[in-house]
């Protein structure tokens, strides 16, 4: 994933690369939104989406059990970032199609989370 000597196994999760990828996408997008958004709008959505890889991340060398509890606040993370996304929208700063495309990667990577998140050991 990334150019460097040293490698952190939750970086091969297809999950952590999603949802790390869907939180620079909406960092690029935010930064189209009004500056009145800046600690609103736009701070709250960087905030959900940035979450979900870093709750990945900061339980993935713990226990299952641990685990899992910062998967449901990633998964969490995620469906704040509907909210979030629908917000964008119904204030026409995103294309319905944008909209869309957000709504389905928002859906995939909770789907993933809730499949790691089975797969554990508790």
């Amino acid at each position: 994933m990334f150019d460097s000597q040293f490698h952190f196994k939750f970086e091969d999760l297809k999950v952590y690369q999603r949802a790390f990828h869907f939180g620079e996408h909406v960092n690029l997008l935010s930064q189209k939104f009004p500056k009145h958004e800046m600690y609103k709008l736009s701070s709250q959505y960087c905030r959900a989406a940035d979450s979900m890889s870093a709750n990945i991340s900061e339980g993935y060398s713990s226990t299952d059990a641990n685990f899992n509890r910062y998967l449901k606040m990633a998964f969490d993370s995620s469906q704040e970032c509907v909210t979030w996304n629908s917000k964008a929208y119904f204030r026409k700063y995103i294309s319905k199609e944008v909209f869309e495309e957000n709504r389905k990667e928002l859906s995939e990577i909770g789907r993933m989370i809730s499949g790691l998140r089975k797969s554990l050991k508790l």
